[in-house]
């Protein structure tokens, strides 16, 4: 097993921490608040530790789990120190009141992103289709992923796997605008339609 570094310790970071724990990796957790990050490390199953925030992190695969509105200020604080990571972007970059997303037109809050990534960084587009307390409850659950890069990609989708959840490659990075806008759209169906936010959307190849 390997070490994975999440940066973040909210909702969405303790639900993947938690699934990466008990698969049997090494969880780094890093957060600007140390004190944060040593308390979610010390709720964790298995072995965790609490990283130094702006430092390089332990692990080769990073998770950004913070809200889309701080992603361009932590990697800026990390700049280099990112350098050679893959980097999962699971951010939904919509609005303050749940209504549209952010991000320019053409683009991606994941595109955005990565043009800000040392040069060397592989951006893969990943869990953002999946709610937080969904995945924390456990069970096999489809994994949307997009990125340019078909290494990144792969190694982002043997870690899925380890994780108990199905891996599902829709394409380029460019394609994070669209599982963007499917994280919206599932935003919208629990206000609305399903009137609850305990669903998860999976695929069935028959």
């Amino acid at each position: 097993m390997s070490t994975i570094s999440i940066i973040g310790s909210g909702t969405m970071a303790t639900a993947v921490a938690g699934r990466i724990a008990k698969a049997g990796h090494t969880v780094e957790v890093v957060n600007r608040d140390a004190a944060k990050a040593r308390e979610l490390a010390g709720k964790l199953a298995g072995k965790a530790t609490a990283g130094t925030y702006g430092a390089a992190p332990a692990g080769d695969i990073v998770i950004l789990a913070v809200p889309y509105g701080s992603v361009a200020a932590v990697v800026a604080d990390f700049g280099d120190a990112l350098g050679g990571k893959v980097i999962i972007d699971l951010t939904n970059p919509v609005n303050a009141d749940l209504t549209g997303l952010v991000t320019p037109a053409g683009s991606s809050g994941a595109q955005e992103t990565a043009k800000h990534l040392p040069a060397d960084v592989h951006v893969v587009k990943a869990f953002n289709t999946i709610f937080g307390h969904v995945l924390a409850k456990g069970g096999r659950l489809d994994a949307f992923i997009a990125a340019d890069d078909a290494e990144a990609k792969a190694r982002v989708s043997t870690f899925i796997e380890s994780l108990g959840l199905r891996p599902l490659d829709v394409g380029s990075l460019q394609m994070a605008q669209t599982l963007e806008a499917l994280g919206l759209m599932m935003i919208g169906l629990a206000k609305n339609g399903a009137g609850t936010w305990d669903f998860a959307l999976n695929v069935d190849i028959g």
